[in-house]
């Protein structure tokens, strides 16, 4: 077979066209673990395509021990499937076929995962160690250290290359070709070619099926840990009709900025002083002593933000939680910079280990780091998480100057829509890895790498038993694409004409000040009011995008970024309104975001006599907690394009929303410009399927009707 690209007269215009039967979008984990597992299974007619290969938050994100949770494979704790599931399921929001399929194969892929020669730690007879992460009540967690994804990613890689499937590299997703209710394909730009060269500068994938492993919608926020080329493409998505599923559900948490890298776990432990100054880097104080003065219950709380370390809205008014609001104060309220200092003790210049906490004392004891400054502590408990900062671009040696953090985007638990085999509602349509809406509102750390294993391994083995239809023929394939292209071209050409009229390049300013933003209005903190403020700032953006995008077309980055922008504010537009359509439905605070609610509480000092005393803090941060009203419902979201936009175009507005007796609503656009939907349903339930071995096999051996 080949999968050389083809010429295809398209409205007049020939385009490269590559076929296949699976085009898989991506190559982080998730993604190659799609492409190998594919080829396992007997459907070797696959390829892939992404921006950069050497990009992405497999390759590049990682905290001082990256998490991987699967089932308990050691010791005598107890452990089984559905326990796993019902864990999982937990988390509130969350479907339980999904939590059961993760529980179920969690095993399967860990294990494919060491076959391939990923190290985790195992004893002398074979037991895979494990140890408690977040959210887990058993010790299921496992790690091979800052980079478990990426070890992940270069095992599967290899594995893909030694099986031949073609990658095609610089590629930006610029919409999904759909016909009849699935997909048939993708339109992309070429980055490697010029755009106003002699060849085209798009390419067509024409497909049966398409593995979405996009990585999560990081380009949305300004603040975020999401490594530095990692973007996602969920807006051509939404604008092919896929379902979006508890897109509200954020993970923010600290994070060093530059670099970007959480400071989690050893980070924290080691008790560094938190130091903030002014723009300039002077005026310097201890900030958290203005809420926190306790010295004892301040470090205490430090310590708990290493394996504490998501934004817990629920442990935001007395608990560790607390920091990252202050935190949040100091760098948006009042447009300060925040430090970590590993050179000297918090508050006294020595440590009072007698003040700490029992649980931060017996830790700290135990690690025989009762002694001396925060940075002799990190180097004697975890030495590669100093040398870590020493390696990275721009280094930062923390024996000598201090880490610049703030209050980050790390990960969306919250996505597109998937059923049980990770199918979306668009037939054919693959979501895997963070791109897919597989979590609820909690998760346990390092169950998102066990999710895009599972998930991947899912779609490859239905694809392979199911969907191995050749794709749709040249003819019914130019009708479904002429107008996606013919939308992508005139937007393009509109862009670099307005440049070439004069008009300054504008898609870098508009790429930044989208993130900016969705961090200052739409991040951790959230009012209806400044929901509201964004989602009309973004209306105003995507109503005109068109008629007001300037990109040079002498560069390959700025037209690249018409399309970028474009997929980020569409992803923004939906978010957005999801965001209030959630605070309309009833929502309040939960999971890792503070929605303010006058009518709440504000902080409490939480210590002592005074525990119960509100802190002086902003009303921004005054939030009621949800308790789990909504944990057993999911929120499903879509954009539908207004009548008369089969061109391939897209026009949107924005209006306020109306409920009807069935629980769904929607958001018009303004003169009927395109509308956002909304649909409230309960979870599906964790399947209690017969399990009776005798009937399972019998009809797994007669019908094989598991799909």
């Amino acid at each position: 077979m080949t999968h050389d690209p083809q010429p295809l007269t398209i409205a007049g215009r020939q385009v490269p066209v590559v076929t296949a039967n699976t085009v898989v979008v991506g190559t982080g984990s998730a993604g190659f673990c799609a492409a190998d597992r594919l080829v396992d299974f007997g459907q070797d007619d696959v390829v892939m395509v992404v921006d950069k290969v050497g990009a992405g938050a497999s390759r590049n994100a990682g905290s001082d021990k990256q998490t991987y949770y699967k089932l308990t494979l050691s010791g005598s704790d107890p452990d089984s499937v559905h326990e796993m599931a019902r864990t999982l399921f937990s988390g509130g929001a969350m479907d339980g076929d999904n939590a059961l399929a993760e529980a179920a194969l969690s095993a399967r892929a860990f294990l494919h995962l060491c076959d391939l020669g990923v190290p985790f730690p195992q004893n002398r007879y074979g037991e895979f160690i494990g140890y408690k992460t977040d959210h887990d009540p058993r010790r299921r967690a496992t790690s091979v250290g800052p980079y478990t994804s990426r070890s992940m990613v270069t095992q599967l890689e290899e594995k893909v290359n030694r099986d031949g499937t073609r990658i095609f590299d610089d590629c930006r997703i610029v919409d999904l070709v759909t016909s009849g209710g699935a997909v048939v394909g993708l339109l992309v730009l070429r980055l490697d070619v010029p755009f106003d060269g002699d060849e085209s500068p798009f390419m067509l994938f024409r497909a049966t099926n398409v593995v979405y492993a996009t990585g999560g919608p990081a380009g949305l926020y300004a603040t975020r840990v999401f490594p530095n080329g990692q973007w996602g493409a969920s807006g051509a998505a939404y604008r092919a009709g896929v379902r979006g599923k508890n897109v509200t559900e954020w993970q923010f948490g600290l994070a060093s900025i530059r670099p970007r890298w959480n400071v989690s776990g050893t980070y924290m432990q080691v008790l560094p002083r938190f130091v903030s100054t002014d723009a300039d880097g002077g005026d310097e104080r201890e900030f958290l002593s203005e809420a926190i003065p306790d010295y004892g219950r301040q470090l205490s709380l430090i310590f708990l933000k290493g394996y504490q370390w998501p934004f817990d809205v629920r442990k935001a008014l007395d608990g560790s939680s607390l920091i990252d609001l202050l935190v949040y104060r100091e760098t948006v309220l009042r447009g300060r910079r925040v430090f970590l200092d590993f050179r000297s003790n918090p508050v006294r210049p020595e440590l009072d280990a007698g003040e700490l906490s029992p649980e931060a004392h017996a830790y700290l004891e135990r690690a025989g780091v009762l002694f001396g400054t925060p940075i002799e502590r990190l180097q004697h408990m975890n030495r590669p998480a100093y040398d870590f900062y020493l390696n990275k671009n721009p280094y930062v040696d923390l024996e000598k100057e201090m880490l610049e953090i703030d209050v980050c985007a790390q990960h969306n638990n919250g996505g597109l829509v998937v059923d049980a085999w990770w199918q979306s509602n668009l037939a054919g349509f693959f979501p895997v890895g963070e791109a897919g809406g597989a979590h609820g509102v909690y998760r346990p750390g390092g169950a998102a790498l066990n999710s895009g294993q599972v998930g991947a391994t899912r779609a490859a083995e239905f694809i392979a038993a199911r969907r191995t239809d050749t794709p749709v023929d040249d003819a019914a394939f130019a009708a479904a694409a002429e107008p996606v292209l013919a939308g992508a071209v005139e937007l393009a050409a509109a862009a670099t004409a307005r440049f070439a009229g004069g008009e300054e390049d504008n898609t870098g300013d508009l790429l930044r000040e989208v993130g900016e933003l969705m961090s200052a209005k739409a991040g951790p903190v959230r009012s209806a009011q400044s929901i509201h403020e964004a989602l009309v700032q973004v209306q105003s953006w995507l109503a005109g995008y068109e008629r007001f995008v300037s990109a040079d077309g002498g560069s390959r980055r700025a037209v690249n970024r018409t399309f970028l922008v474009r997929d980020i504010l569409t992803t923004a537009y939906v978010y957005l309104s999801a965001m209030a359509d959630y605070v309309g439905h009833g929502g309040r605070s939960r999971g890792s975001v503070l929605y303010t609610d006058p009518d709440g509480s504000l902080p409490r000092a939480g210590f002592g006599a005074d525990a119960e005393r509100e802190l002086d803090l902003p009303e921004l941060f005054r939030f009621s907690l949800d308790g789990g009203a909504l944990d057993g419902e999911v929120q499903e979201t879509w954009w539908t394009p207004p009548a008369g936009a089969a061109d391939g175009r897209t026009v949107y507005g924005d209006a306020g929303t109306a409920y009807d007796d069935g629980g769904t609503a929607q958001k018009d656009g303004v003169d009927g410009a395109g509308r956002v939907g909304f649909e409230w349903r309960p979870v599906r339930p964790i399947p209690e399927d017969d399990d009776f071995f005798e009937n399972v096999w019998r009809e797994f051996r007669e019908h094989r009707n598991i799909y």
